[in-house]
């Protein structure tokens, strides 16, 4: 196995299509000290935060570091982590310290762990890894993590956040902790571009022509079984499924459905995407959810006010990020062009990391698991 680092594996992406970035090189020499260190087999190694606006390479950069370590690593998209950690704690019930039970489990398993995407928005979540981050450091596990936050601002307006401060804390005080500054979008640099965004048609669907293509095995049509939900479809096959906008973001449907639609499906058809904002607003907030929790937090304070659409916008951000980071293409055919599709809103900064990655999604690189 060639054991080349994140150092070279960058100059080697700068002799082709890559440009160079003050920012990522700050963060790459961060990543080799910290390859090297691991290399080295040192018990006290410093991991490595990156946060910064979409399209920074942040990802990349994580996927360098990670491809070449020798000792026992796993990357994972924060969503798919915290699945596993609540179905461990579950298996762990009435288990005395059931955290340091399961920090000392990931230990045996992992030397490091690549977390990307790292953004809490659960008290669940928040209470977990307020105890979960100093005993992972406690039993030497490397962490790698990528935000769109710093530490210090990290499920900022969340209900009872001081559950979250220990992580915070321990992250900040045991790990390097550098922004991806810049002006650089590195998503929108030329490639060969395949379009899997149309506008709708009166006349014919473009999604019929992409599935007819991509045929694999007999047809089927009505509900698939995800995560133990019934999930409607208009049609699926062995390899694809097409969906409309409401059967897969207006129905109730959470990340871990999400990301059974990408274990068992290689290309996902979504139509009838609509424009994700309207002037009905939401009469009341779901209870259990973050932002009810808000609500009750807030009493009469005056929280930004939330449309009708905005939880299947959720669902659809869930969805085009479990893609995206998949590699599994997502064929849309939508009302209005992807710029226009949530022009303003309760969920506009989330909702700008979607945008840049439904962009990317149109290059050809992007596609059948290979990107």
């Amino acid at each position: 196995m060639s054991q080349k680092g994140p150092i070279e594996r960058y100059q080697q992406a700068l002799k082709g299509r890559f440009v160079p970035d003050p920012a990522q090189e700050r963060a790459v020499d961060l990543l080799q000290g910290c390859f090297e260190a691991l290399q080295q087999g040192r018990r006290d190694v410093a991991g490595l935060y990156m946060w910064g606006r979409v399209g920074r390479g942040k990802t990349w950069l994580m996927d360098l570091f990670q491809s070449d370590l020798k000792c026992a690593s796993r990357r994972q998209h924060y969503h798919h982590f915290m699945r596993d950690i609540h179905q461990r704690l579950f298996r762990l019930s009435g288990t005395p310290d059931p955290l340091t039970v399961l920090a000392k489990e990931l230990a045996s398993e992992v030397r490091v762990l690549c977390l990307d995407e790292f953004f809490v928005n659960d008290i669940g979540d928040a209470v977990v890894l307020g105890g979960l981050v100093q005993r992972l450091f406690d039993q030497d596990v490397v962490l790698v993590l990528t935000s769109n936050q710093p530490p210090d601002q990290l499920y900022s307006e969340g209900h009872n956040r001081d559950r979250l401060q220990p992580a915070i804390d321990a992250i900040q005080a045991q790990m390097n902790v550098i922004a991806l500054d810049g002006e650089q979008d590195h998503r929108l640099h030329p490639g060969e571009v395949r379009q899997r965004y149309w506008l709708k048609s009166e006349t014919s669907s473009p999604l019929a022509a992409v599935f007819r293509d991509q045929l694999n095995g007999p047809v089927k049509s009505g509900p698939v079984r995800l995560n133990n939900r019934q999930v409607d479809s208009l049609q699926h096959d062995a390899h694809q499924i097409w969906c409309t906008y409401d059967q897969l973001c207006e129905a109730p449907l959470a990340a871990a459905e999400y990301i059974e639609l990408c274990d068992r499906f290689g290309h996902v058809l979504l139509t009838d995407v609509p424009v994700l904002t309207c002037e009905r607003h939401l009469a009341a907030i779901a209870r259990g959810t973050e932002d009810a929790a808000r609500q009750v937090a807030a009493g009469d304070r005056k929280l930004p006010s939330l449309t009708a659409r905005d939880n299947g916008v959720r669902r659809f951000i869930a969805l085009v990020d479990e893609c995206y980071d998949r590699g599994v293409p997502l064929w849309i055919e939508a009302e209005v062009p992807m710029e226009e599709l949530y022009p303003e809103g309760y969920l506009s900064f989330a909702f700008r990391r979607t945008l840049s990655r439904l962009r990317e999604m149109q290059l050809n690189r992007f596609g059948g698991g290979a990107f």
